[in-house]
């Protein structure tokens, strides 16, 4: 049974574009990180993908007359994997969830008590939501710092600083 796992947060195109309202500045510093870490690890690979409509619930009908542009079809180009990423998707196991934390989709691969090591974007947003939902599960949880692509540099310090808090649980790395 496999206990240590490399989690990359979804490493897609609507969070690596420049010109996307949800594009990360700090992405592309990103991609050889992730690549030598998953060169060491078996790897899943997370897909952030909008629920259809008739399946929102909640806030997530206001988040999406937030941000409209995002609300497409889950098979959209935008939510692609980067290009940079994708031979490392293809061999990795996939895990997609309408949420911004993917811990029950990754916990459905691992197991209840892995050791994850997190990577991905938005640090501020999926990665923080993910990595705080597998430690309060029971998971042990490395953050890797600079595989991680906050909002701004700025947010992502501020969601670093926040999942450290939760030692001996979440380390910073």
């Amino acid at each position: 049974m496999i206990d240590r796992w490399l989690v990359v947060v979804d490493p897609q195109r609507v969070f690596a574009d420049p010109d996307s309202p949800w594009g990360s500045p700090m992405f592309a510093d990103t991609v050889e990180p992730i690549r030598a870490l998953a060169a060491a690890l078996p790897t899943i690979v997370t897909r952030w993908v909008p629920a259809p409509d008739a399946e929102r619930i909640g806030s997530w009908r206001t988040y999406f007359d937030a941000w409209p542009f995002a609300d497409r079809p889950a098979d959209d180009p935008m939510f692609d994997v980067v290009p940079d990423l994708a031979d490392l998707a293809a061999e990795a196991t996939a895990a997609s969830a309408p949420t911004f934390g993917k811990w029950d989709a990754v916990r459905s691969v691992t197991g209840s008590a892995p050791t994850l090591v997190v990577a991905g974007v938005s640090t501020d947003c999926c990665v923080l939501s993910t990595v705080l939902a597998a430690a309060d599960a029971g998971a042990t949880v490395e953050v890797v710092a600079d595989a991680c692509a906050g909002s701004s540099a700025e947010n992502h310090r501020r969601a670093l600083d926040a999942m450290a808090l939760y030692g001996p649980q979440v380390t910073i790395v």
